[in-house]
């Protein structure tokens, strides 16, 4: 099976040998329901109540802070709509560059009678603290600020910017998805600062897809978006993925321990590729910006990202165009385009984004395979003209 090098973490990591070694038996010999109360069931409920102590404490929050979903976009929608279907529709506020999993809600409670306020970044796509100040002027009742963007890495200031918005009084919510076991997670110093709630996802951190988590202090009133059986502290109920929720918490248990070590490691790959992109005329988007230490999003003139993708794909390297949750959507990126990026280069955006298992190898061919690939994209448009 041709097997290109895996340059696309972002989108997804490979799981854990650990992990998957921990979820087996779950997924064979221990198969009971947690709400059952027979020993199968029970065995099931303590594996669920272990895992959410290892997410818990991976994030430092309290296990009863912890609610387990089935991906990070249920996470996102439950605080926004669970929040707002409890309160009179008021101003929410997001910003420009979040994930589809929070834009699109927004705009879904906006034809519910919210209004929707967007937080304008600039061209390195922080958040710019003078348009924030005037949306916090006008008192939202809901904010929603990510630590950490999909496409570019960029890091926004979100200790900072909830503690402006501390007085308005308004729920605070940090999509944290990508910065799980990349960056130091404290929901306890977050809290503190005005961050009401965050949300952290398995298989972005080499955990199993199909379990997240809304880490959500408990003064917080959630409407469930799914009603039965109460499960989650009636926040989320259906019978829940054993078997994805004990892979979740060794993968956070895991993603913490790492943090000391590998996110040095991957800067140190990311410093390697962009000393390498940068004989090569590119643009990286976001370089002026602090940036998670595995990402990186480039563009080259006049070379259209989508098919550079599919090249580099043949010639055995695993990259992105964007988002991997959007990318049946031919537009150019939302996120380039409120950073200012013209579309015409908007277009050749392709995302690195490294992993553990990446090595300086990796780095070096993928450098030159792009080189190559790119000349003879180059030659091709030069007879094409």
């Amino acid at each position: 099976m041709f097997q290109p090098a895996y340059l696309d973490h972002n989108a997804t990591t490979p799981l854990d040998p650990t992990v998957l070694a921990t979820m087996l038996p779950w997924l064979e010999s221990r198969y009971g329901n947690a709400s059952s109360r027979h020993e199968y069931g029970r065995a099931a409920r303590r594996a669920i109540d272990e895992a959410r102590q290892q997410v818990a404490a991976a994030v430092n929050a309290h296990p009863t802070e912890v609610v387990f979903t089935s991906g990070g976009s249920e996470a996102n929608n439950l605080f926004l709509k669970g929040a707002a279907a409890t309160l009179k529709p008021g101003l929410l506020a997001v910003s420009a560059v979040e994930h589809p999993c929070i834009l699109k809600p927004a705009a879904q409670l906006a034809r519910s009678g919210w209004q929707v306020r967007t937080v304008a970044v600039d061209a390195a796509g922080r958040a710019d603290f003078a348009d924030f100040a005037e949306v916090v002027a006008a008192h939202p009742k809901l904010l929603s600020i990510m630590l950490a963007n999909n496409e570019t890495g960029v890091v926004q200031d979100v200790p900072a910017l909830a503690t402006a918005a501390r007085a308005t009084g308004g729920w605070f919510h940090s999509d944290a998805v990508q910065a799980l076991g990349k960056l130091p997670l404290d929901f306890r110093a977050l809290n503190a600062a005005g961050v009401h709630a965050i949300t952290v996802s398995a298989h972005k951190a080499y955990g199993p897809k199909g379990a997240a988590a809304l880490v959500v202090d408990k003064r917080v009133e959630l409407q469930p978006l799914i009603a039965g059986g109460g499960h989650e502290r009636g926040l989320r109920s259906g019978t829940e993925n054993v078997p994805a929720i004990v892979g979740f918490g060794v993968a956070a248990e895991l993603a913490a321990r790492r943090v000391a070590e590998l996110p040095h490691r991957l800067r140190a790959l990311q410093q390697r590729l962009e000393s390498g992109l940068a004989g090569q005329g590119v643009r990286i988007f976001g370089a002026g910006a602090e940036r998670l230490p595995n990402t990186t999003y480039f563009a080259l003139l006049d070379i259209d990202g989508e098919t550079l993708v599919g090249k580099l794909d043949r010639a055995g390297f695993a990259v992105a165009s964007g988002a991997a949750c959007s990318s049946a959507n031919p537009e150019p990126s939302h996120v380039l385009r409120a950073m200012g990026v013209v579309p015409e280069v908007a277009r050749g955006a392709v995302r690195v984004s490294l992993g553990a298992g990446n090595t300086e190898a990796d780095i070096d061919e993928f450098i030159n395979a792009l080189r190559v690939t790119v000349g003879r994209l180059q030659g091709l448009t030069a007879v094409a003209v």
